[in-house]
């Protein structure tokens, strides 16, 4: 034990004793100026939604271990971050030990598109250690490393697999107090020499396993996970610990493509001052949106307030997404854009069949003014699909979003996703909305004649306004009737109104005040009271 390691004796201090400090009447001293903050540099990764988890970016210099089992993309993502941010200048150490041979690596990181050939032994050089663990020892692993790392003076050293590294020592005599001297060690060699670490571990089960010093010495720690869940496989991404910076918390969605990792913060970023949902002066009459739908605007109050969620609900050919065509399409009539996500019809049919209804749809989208999202895969997270539609928000400047339909969309989910269907939808209702975008959903329920269901998923609360349609038996025929139930910004109709779904689309008809029972769907004439005027005495 040094000197400087050995715990002072305080015995003797006035008003002190042994293992503590000397109080200090700290708080009869006049404040003095504060200390500056030592600013830490942020390594910005390049990886799509990854440095928004990390709260801008890994700190430099520091010491990270990317955990996860086989196959979860650890070598990929630290490949992604290394061919994105090296230099001929400050180039990336990539150093195998026990792992994949450099030309393996080669052979299959190529495949991406962030891969460049130009890059590879010059901004990014790939070191085969795998000998010196075979025939020495870790001390051997190190010097091969500071040796590399001295002679290059790199931005970023990777190494792969460190599990490898973890096994070898376990085979030693000592080799928990050599591993741990190994690790110390190299964090202290590559901290000095101001590089950025990535050890790379397959850690199946969890990235602090028993007996790891890693995680205790490390600055960052980013997991990966595989989750199975019937035929389906959803991996996910977490920060599990960040030294310096506050990072995003819980598990992010994340895909592997051709361009690489990409990954889907579950928390949206709140929007900026001048994007934030539009707050109505005290007295100002509230901003609203037109329907498209003659008459319909009425029973609204005045058409669909600015920035809220609306609902409508009803049975299959009810007539629900000519509703919210109808909303897009007077938004492009009044000069807007528009934004439409369908789940299920590919959107060339979609188009087609709203240009049938002359609504010109095909003519908005190539002039840029309509876009209409496809999102149907098999394995869908609420957050993949939540970036689509906001990237097409902005493109297009958008200020009416149609959703058709929640139905559709919850079966596009994994299964995994499912479960959490109200909460996400919860989050992404809210971070539109917040923008300023009207929302339009719709969903389909099963037709019930004893009660009257909004949504089979008990979500009304999200919405601010709900729009319930129905069939209804009347005169030997079945017929569609309209009502709006909810209306959180200002009065509405109470109104049950008739209506056709036409080749010009809806056109609403006579309220039905002539019945009762119509929410039963088998309504009946209201019975007049008839009223015997007295006969006159003679």
């Amino acid at each position: 034990m040094t000197e400087s390691q050995r715990p002072q004796n305080t015995q003797g201090m006035p008003g002190a004793q042994a293992g503590t400090s000397p109080p200090s009447d700290r708080s009869q001293q006049p404040p003095g100026p504060q200390r500056p903050r030592v600013a830490i540099g942020q390594l910005v990764t390049g990886v799509p939604g990854l440095d928004e988890v990390l709260g801008g970016g890994l700190p430099e210099y520091s010491f990270n271990l990317i955990a996860g089992a086989p196959g979860s993309g650890k070598t990929t993502l630290v490949q992604q971050i290394m061919f994105g941010t090296a230099s001929r200048e400050r180039p990336a150490l990539f150093f195998t030990v026990l792992g994949e041979p450099p030309l393996k690596i080669l052979r299959y990181q190529q495949q991406f598109s962030f891969f460049d050939h130009a890059k590879v032994d010059g901004a990014v050089r790939f070191i085969n250690l795998s000998q010196e663990i075979l025939e020495k020892d870790l001390g051997a692993v190190l010097e091969g490393i500071v040796r590399e790392v001295e002679a290059t003076n790199p931005s970023i050293v990777a190494v792969d697999s460190f599990r490898s590294v973890v096994r070898a020592s376990r085979a030693t005599a000592g080799g928990e107090v050599e591993l741990l001297d190994f690790v110390q060690r190299l964090a202290l060699h590559l901290t000095s020499w101001q590089a950025t670490t990535f050890l790379i571990g397959e850690y199946p089960n969890s990235a602090d396993p028993e007996g790891n010093p890693v995680s205790t010495i490390a600055d960052g720690i980013i997991s990966l996970h595989q989750v199975t869940d019937r035929n389906s496989i959803v991996r996910k991404l977490q920060v599990s610990k960040l030294r310096g910076q506050a990072s995003m918390p819980g598990l992010h969605t994340f895909r592997i493509t051709g361009d690489g990792v990409q990954v889907y913060p579950r928390i949206l970023k709140r929007p900026k001052s001048d994007e934030a949902r539009p707050q109505s002066a005290p007295g100002a009459p509230l901003e609203r949106l037109r329907s498209g739908v003659a008459g319909f605007d009425e029973m609204l109050g005045g058409g669909y307030p600015v920035g809220d969620a609306v609902l409508v609900s009803g049975p299959a050919g009810s007539g629900k997404s000519m509703l919210a065509a109808q909303f897009i399409a007077e938004g492009l009539r009044q000069g807007e854009s528009g934004v439409i996500t369908v789940f299920e019809e590919h959107p060339e049919e979609y188009v087609a069949r709203a240009d049938e209804n002359g609504l010109d749809f095909s003519g908005m989208v190539d002039r840029d003014r309509l876009e209409v999202i496809y999102l149907r895969p098999l394995d869908l997270s609420v957050d993949e699909a939540l970036l689509e539609i906001q990237d097409a928000v902005t493109r297009t400047g958008a200020r009416r979003l149609a959703i058709d339909s929640l139905s559709g969309f919850e079966l596009a989910l994994a299964p995994a996703f499912r479960e959490d269907f109200r909460e996400s939808l919860y989050r992404m209702v809210g971070a539109l909305t917040g923008t300023g975008v009207t929302v339009f959903m719709t969903v389909e329920v099963a037709e019930s004649f004893t009660d009257l269901r909004f949504s089979p998923h008990q979500i009304s609360f999200l919405t601010d306004a709900i729009i319930v349609q129905r069939y209804v038996e009347l005169e030997g025929q079945l017929r569609k009737v309209m009502s709006v139930v909810k209306m959180r910004r200002g009065e509405h109709s109470k109104d049950l109104r008739l209506y056709e779904v036409g080749p010009d689309g809806i056109v609403l008809g006579s309220t039905l005040s002539e019945y009762q029972g119509i929410v039963t769907g088998s309504p009946v004439p209201r019975v007049r009271e008839i009223r015997q005027i007295p006969t006159p005495p003679q």
